[in-house]
C-alpha cells in the first residue's frame, strides 16, 4: 500500500460522496430543463453516517449533516467530515471539513473545504455569484503561503460538488432514463450526464434493500481528466436514502465504497422524534 495511492484515494473519494447531492434538481425525464421548479423542502435537519471501504479494508469514516435555511434566502446548508481509519490514518491521516451554503432550488451560493492530508493542509473557497454568471475559486496552501485564483463563467443555477446529498432522494429518474445537470466545483463548469441504469437489490450490513442505481459522468474529461466511473445507490422506496456510492478508477487506486450505516428508523431521519 503506497502512500501515493493513498493520497489520490483521499482526493478522490470525498468530493465525489459530496457530488452526488447536486443530483436533487433533476427531474425524470431525458434532456430535462433545468431549475424550471423547486424540488421538494428537505427535513429541518438530517444526518447520514458512512463507512469507507478501500480494498476490503476500513479506509475511513464520513459524516453528512443538512440543515434547512431559517429564512428564504437561503435553502440551508450541507455539512461533510471524512477522516482516515486504522492502518490508513497511519500511513497517511486525513481529517477533512467540506460545507456548502444553497439558494433556493439548491443552487450553489458558496463551499467551503478545510482539508489536512498527510503533510498537506489546504483550505479552499467558492463563491457562486449568479448575477454576474461567474464562480470564483480561491484555494490557500497553509504550508506553503501560497493562494492559487480562478474564475470561470457559470448558468445563473449551478451545482458544486459538496452540497445536498440529503436532497438526493428527489431524484426520480426511472431506469432507462438520462438527464443533465450543470456543475462546476469553481474551476470548470459542465453538463454533467446522469443514468438511471436499473433497479437493483443491494446486500447490506442490515439486510437485503431495493435500489436504484444510477452513474454520474464526471470522469474521462469531463469535469475530471482521470479515467472512472461514479454510482450511487437510492432506495427504492418513499424515503430514498442514498445508501451507497462508489468510485472506481484506475487499477493502482482501485474502488472507493462509501457504506450507509443502518438508518435509524424513518420519524428520526425525518427530524422527528
Amino acid at each position: 500500500m503506497h502512500k501515493r495511492h493513498l493520497k489520490s484515494f483521499f482526493c478522490c473519494a470525498a468530493p465525489f460522496f459530496a457530488f452526488a447531492a447536486a443530483l436533487a434538481q433533476v427531474p425524470a425525464v431525458s434532456q430535462p430543463a433545468f431549475n424550471s421548479a423547486p424540488p421538494l423542502a428537505p427535513p429541518p435537519h438530517e444526518t447520514f453516517d458512512y463507512s469507507i471501504e478501500w480494498r476490503l479494508i476500513t479506509a475511513g469514516k464520513a459524516h453528512l449533516e443538512w440543515n434547512a435555511g431559517a429564512g428564504s434566502a437561503t435553502a440551508g446548508d450541507v455539512k461533510l467530515h471524512v477522516e482516515s481509519a486504522g492502518l490508513v490514518s497511519r500511513l497517511f491521516l486525513v481529517d477533512d471539513d467540506y460545507s456548502a451554503l444553497m439558494n433556493p432550488g439548491f443552487c450553489a451560493q458558496s463551499t467551503l473545504i478545510q482539508a489536512q492530508e498527510g503533510a498537506r493542509r489546504k483550505e479552499t473557497r467558492v463563491t457562486y455569484d449568479t448575477g454576474a454568471h461567474k464562480a470564483s475559486y480561491v484555494e490557500k496552501d497553509l504550508v506553503k503561503n501560497t493562494t492559487v485564483n480562478q474564475d470561470v463563467t457559470i448558468p445563473g443555477c449551478v451545482h458544486d460538488l459538496i452540497g445536498g446529498l440529503v436532497a438526493l432522494r428527489y431524484l426520480r429518474l426511472e431506469p432507462g432514463k438520462t438527464a443533465q445537470i450543470p456543475v462546476s466545483d469553481g474551476k470548470k463548469f459542465v453538463m454533467a450526464k446522469v443514468e438511471s441504469q436499473r433497479r437493483e437489490q443491494l446486500k447490506t450490513d442490515f439486510g437485503m434493500v431495493n435500489t436504484v442505481l444510477y452513474e454520474i459522468y464526471l470522469f474521462d474529461n469531463v469535469l475530471f481528466r482521470r479515467s472512472g466511473h461514479l454510482h450511487v445507490w437510492i432506495t427504492d422506496d418513499d424515503r430514498r436514502l442514498p445508501i451507497q456510492l462508489q468510485v472506481r478508477l484506475q487499477f493502482t487506486i482501485g474502488t472507493i465504497t462509501f457504506r450507509m450505516e443502518k438508518p435509524g428508523a424513518p420519524e428520526s431521519v425525518a427530524g422527528g422524534k
